[in-house]
């Protein structure tokens, strides 16, 4: 008999792509952290049905706000900046919703890597401490090479030092007439014949009538793709792009279907009316990131919608495995992401709904919030764990499996 748990999954991604939902899936299946990433409509279900969580202003809030959606990217200014990355969720909410998940990703994570829960809980307190004083001063703050200190600093030197090639190298192999994107049936999927070419037509129209791209490049190649845990099974393609001038520096650009917020059953706030959920998707991201990701636009391909943007040799995330041990490196990270996530709310303030900056400041200001938000995150963390339990049960017991007439690919 198929658990709730299992039925609110698998009635959430129904629609996706069925062999991808498979992948997602079996990653999910990995850790409960892994779990977590993968399953923010469950957080967010279960969070609005909760009767005592402390109220907060409107805020633009990412959505999915986890450790694992920080990371390091180059910006429309081909600076190198780090900062939240993943916007899929994004959406006008309550500003502890933010924060909640924010807090309780410590706690899943740290678990899954066997650090003491009392290490979670101050690292956890250090980062709502930081948060709440950021959020006080009314002033947003961002970080690139230049204002980077501690690990977050070396971590921008090693990737923008990373040399461009090994990126390519590690994309593609020379095939016949040049260069091909290269197939691992992990991260990177062959398309069939037909679409590839429908696809490769669609982005060389695009840069035909692009002003944000020079004429002089060719779609050399297409492919699916797969990255991170929560938007696996959505259509999402890469092209590598060769300039006619010069075919030794390749770029790189990658599209991804759209669809609405996870959030969006749960949220009492009235939201503006977007044309497409890739206007909501780009308009926030622009509003809350210092800086945005280059190319970032809207494409349509067989009615559906997708946001596109390059992809980027420096895009990485910090690897908290390997500084676990180190409580200085450790804590200034922590310290850098809550700072960043209080500065998105600020730099986003008063626009389309949003809490004005004064009203911002007011709430950090307040006593009474900070702690009922620590519990309720340790609380739900243990959630977590039993839920990942349960699904791992499920999962193994083939809940989960694609029947035989399904197992077909639309990629």
């Amino acid at each position: 008999m198929t658990s709730k748990l299992s039925e609110r999954l698998l009635k959430f991604n129904k629609d996706l792509l069925p062999d991808m939902v498979q992948l997602k899936y079996q990653l999910m299946s990995e850790n409960a952290f892994r779990f977590f990433r993968g399953t923010c409509h469950l957080f967010y279900e279960d969070l609005s049905k909760v009767r005592e969580f402390p109220s907060s202003p409107p805020t633009w809030i990412c959505g999915d706000l986890h450790l694992e959606n920080f990371g390091s990217f180059k910006g429309n200014n081909r600076m190198v900046y780090f900062d939240l990355n993943d916007f899929d969720e994004a959406i006008l909410a309550p500003l502890c919703w933010e924060v909640s998940r924010a807090l309780t990703s410590i706690f899943v994570a740290f678990n899954t890597l066997k650090i003491k829960p009392a290490e979670a809980k101050k690292v956890a307190g250090l980062f709502l401490k930081t948060y709440t004083e950021i959020l006080t001063g009314g002033k947003a703050y961002y970080i690139d090479p230049r204002t980077a200190t501690g690990i977050v600093k070396h971590f921008i030197k090693a990737v923008k030092k990373r040399k461009e090639n090994d990126f390519i190298q590690h994309l593609c192999n020379v095939k016949g007439s040049g260069l091909k994107i290269s197939i691992d049936n992990k991260m990177h999927f062959e398309v069939d014949k037909a679409l590839k070419a429908e696809l490769k037509q669609l982005i060389s129209n695009w840069m035909k009538h692009s002003r944000e791209w020079p004429n002089n490049y060719i779609v050399k190649d297409a492919a699916f793709r797969v990255a991170g845990t929560g938007s696996v099974g959505l259509k999402r393609y890469m092209f590598l792009l060769q300039s006619t001038r010069d075919k030794k520096k390749p770029v790189f650009v990658e599209m991804k279907q759209t669809r609405s917020s996870s959030l969006a059953p749960y949220i009492a706030i009235k939201q503006p009316e977007w044309k497409s959920e890739a206007e909501r998707l780009i308009f926030i991201k622009q509003k809350m990131q210092n800086i945005s990701p280059a190319l970032l636009s809207q494409i349509i391909f067989k009615n559906d919608v997708y946001v596109l943007q390059e992809m980027q040799p420096v895009a990485d995330k910090i690897n908290f495995k390997l500084i676990e041990e180190s409580n200085d490196d450790l804590e200034r990270v922590i310290k850098d992401m809550a700072m960043l996530t209080a500065s998105s709310q600020i730099r986003s303030g008063g626009i389309k709904g949003s809490s004005i900056i004064d009203e911002l400041v007011a709430f950090g200001n307040q006593k009474d919030w900070q702690e009922p938000l620590l519990n309720y995150a340790i609380k739900y963390s243990n959630q977590v764990t039993n839920d990942y339990k349960q699904y791992l049960s499920d999962y193994n017991n083939g809940d989960f499996s694609l029947p035989l007439k399904n197992k077909t690919s639309n990629k």
